[in-house]
């Protein structure tokens, strides 16, 4: 009995040593797997440290000093942040000037892209080069040449009077008139409706066409189907591009720059165009950094009320179809 009990504890002892030494060879393996893990992804990592957190970390402490660019930054505290809000009038300018911009642009970008793509949604021969053809220009669209182009189509002497002294119709200047120079700016924006379009074209496709032949069943028209079908099935589309396209919108700084500088008479002197004069021409660093964190905030701000809001128009299948 005694040699038995013996033999049991030497088994016992034995499976539990074995247990230990495979616990340990899992450790040790998985380890090496986070470690090869965390080498593959070094590259994106130290950029992400280097080129993104770091450059963050320096502009918010930036914010808080006094730094001429060509000597050192000296703390003012919040310094900064008192002027743009009590002794700049250019900050409430800029503020009302990219306001009315992102109000204007944003809800023409998506009306004129989600017509686009309900026009490209159609199986036709060739429309897949017709896509492409349509998407081209917002590769294209943010660029220097493209706002060159958009200026001379705009000036006095541009290709738009041009065409409108065909038909005797006396042009203006159009990026020189302080009524119409920001509506060009808007027209450009939304001109670069591609990846808009293209996102509202892939949410059109997963749209299951048995609601549409239901509808027609019942008698319902295009409009009522657009109404009642496309927009709820299509919503979360909808404000995925809105999200972007407020995001973006509040960061146009080439064509502003470009096609009209901030005039006339500050009439399209966008938030950018105003955080980018104080930083690299009048070398304000700091102050630069508190306009990009102010400009943080209302972007986050806005995004925050987006998402809040969002619960009473965008629609989500899940179970239940509920929202």
């Amino acid at each position: 009995m005694r040699g038995d009990g013996i033999g049991v504890n030497k088994v016992v002892v034995s499976k539990t040593s074995l247990l230990t030494r495979l616990s340990r060879k899992k450790k040790v393996n998985s380890y090496e797997n986070n470690l090869a893990g965390y080498v593959f992804i070094s590259p994106w990592l130290i950029g992400f440290l280097l080129l993104t957190v770091w450059p963050v970390t320096q502009s918010f402490y930036l914010s808080f000093t006094d730094y001429p660019l060509l000597a050192d930054p000296v703390w003012v505290g919040v310094e900064n942040y008192t002027k743009i809000f009590t002794k700049d009038p250019l900050f409430g300018k800029s503020l009302a000037v990219t306001f009315s911009f992102v109000l204007l642009s944003v809800p023409l970008k998506l009306f004129f892209s989600l017509m686009v793509a309900m026009l490209l949604n159609k199986s036709l021969k060739g429309m897949s080069l017709y896509r492409t053809a349509i998407y081209f220009p917002s590769l294209i669209g943010g660029s220097i040449a493209v706002s060159v182009l958009w200026r001379n189509m705009f000036d006095l002497n541009g290709y738009i009077n041009q065409v409108l002294a065909w038909f005797g119709i006396q042009g203006v200047g159009w990026i020189t008139n302080p009524s119409t120079a920001l509506g060009t700016l808007v027209l450009l924006n939304a001109w670069q409706f591609g990846s808009t379009m293209v996102i509202f074209l892939a949410g059109l496709k997963q749209i299951p066409q048995e609601l549409y032949e239901s509808a027609s069943v019942d008698g319902a028209g295009k409009f009522r189907k657009f109404l009642n079908i496309t927009l709820p099935m299509l919503s979360p589309v909808v404000f995925f591009n809105l999200v972007l396209g407020v995001i973006g919108s509040f960061q146009t700084f080439t064509s502003a720059f470009i096609i009209t500088k901030g005039g006339p008479i500050h009439s399209t002197y966008m938030y950018a165009l105003f955080l980018y004069e104080k930083a690299f021409k009048h070398y304000q660093m700091g102050y630069a950094s508190a306009l990009a964190w102010i400009l943080l905030a209302i972007v986050a701000s806005l995004t925050a009320i987006n998402f809040l809001v969002s619960r009473y128009w965008v629609f989500y299948e899940t179970d239940g179809g509920k929202k």
